[in-house]
């Protein structure tokens, strides 16, 4: 039997974001609940578990804790709510020096 491991987003009673990756999620939500965690989450109680995806080993879903961790509120709303199309859109690079505003500008010239 392969076991399994999980990536979850909480929102916390302050409406912020808590990530966190674990191979027991029914166990860890119970311990953020109950503030047997100390930490982040024990200090805005409740939280609501508002995403979790799994993943065959903890390299992958640890990967993935972090990924999501350095993304903005904007981000993990629209991973929250399934909206693939909007988190493709704010995942792309909007600096003066995107190649793709790069070759735009070349192309109009």
């Amino acid at each position: 039997m392969s076991k399994t491991y999980w990536v979850y987003i909480l929102k916390c009673s302050d409406g912020s974001y808590y990530t966190g990756s674990t191979s027991e999620i029914e166990t860890r939500l119970s311990e953020h609940q109950n503030g047997s965690i100390n930490g982040y989450t024990s200090k805005c109680l409740p939280v609501k578990l508002v995403f979790s995806d799994y993943f065959e080993n903890a390299y992958d879903a640890v990967s993935a804790e972090r990924q999501i961790k350095g993304w903005t509120r904007a981000k993990k709303e629209a991973l929250i709510n399934g909206n693939f199309d909007l988190l493709h859109e704010l995942a792309q690079c909007k600096n003066e020096t995107n190649f793709k505003r790069y070759e735009k500008n070349e192309n109009q010239t």
